[in-house]
């Protein structure tokens, strides 16, 4: 439900072909999570960077998925310098931080945060119907373009039920805890929101036969190449060739 959540924009990323976009997002991904060196990364974090000033994201909001990712990346900088086997960088007790531990560490955060920060501003800039669009002009196949699009709206939906739940439990007084009757609240939330969800999969599939909706999504938008598409798909080839023949 957060998909769209930077969509609504009038920068340049948001102007830009969906196609072009998705290309672009997938070399950056394929070629940042490849690399095995650390300058690469990091001066990939670095263009990254410039891309989501460029797309002109909310700050906060960008920060709060930032943070979300990061706060999981933790994990790796408590564990990975203690298991894997090298030069001591410190001690804590009988543990021993090896010198190849912190580095996987780092690269793996410096990974994640390029890949995350390019990937928003590349394809949150557009609309989930648009990067669908651009899917089918990919030429990929019909089902899974259809199962994209469809997971999108179903979890829309699901989340809209939970909300409806939630709310029925806190009018009745409902208040979380660590305790049985939590916990058993907790389960028939759940039970409930998949009763739910099989009744509102089977309205949305009526109300699409009802419209006509034939196993085919039709789209009567055209997407054409710009001026700008072409100025961005050359700038952007240009900096992946340099982050990876330079670094």
């Amino acid at each position: 439900m957060h998909l769209e959540e930077f969509a609504q924009g009038h920068s340049l990323l948001h102007r830009l072909d969906p196609r072009i976009k998705l290309v672009a997002a997938i070399c950056w991904s394929c070629m940042v999570a490849t690399s095995n060196h650390p300058p690469l990364p990091a001066w990939a974090l670095g263009c990254a960077l410039a891309l989501t000033i460029m797309a002109r994201l909310p700050a906060r909001r960008l920060c709060a998925r930032l943070a979300f990712v990061n706060a999981f990346l933790v994990l790796f900088w408590i564990t990975l310098p203690f298991s894997l086997p090298g030069e001591t960088v410190f001690s804590l007790g009988p543990l021993h931080a090896g010198r190849e531990g912190l580095l996987l560490a780092l690269l793996i955060t410096l990974k994640c945060n390029a890949i995350l920060l390019g990937v928003t501003a590349l394809l949150g800039t557009s609309t989930v119907f648009a990067l669908t669009h651009a899917l089918r002009r990919l030429a990929l196949p019909e089902k899974l373009t259809q199962i994209f699009f469809f997971t999108f709206r179903y979890f829309q939906l699901i989340h809209a039920e939970y909300l409806r739940l939630r709310d029925a439990m806190r009018a009745r007084g409902f208040t979380p805890g660590v305790n049985l009757h939590s916990y058993r609240s907790y389960a028939q939330l759940m039970g409930m929101l998949l009763v739910r969800s099989l009744d509102r999969a089977e309205r949305v599939r009526e109300a699409m036969l009802c419209r006509g909706y034939d196993g085919t999504l039709r789209v009567f938008d055209r997407l054409a190449v710009q001026r700008q598409d072409v100025f961005f798909s050359l700038s952007f080839s240009m900096c992946c060739a340099a982050l990876l023949f330079l670094v």
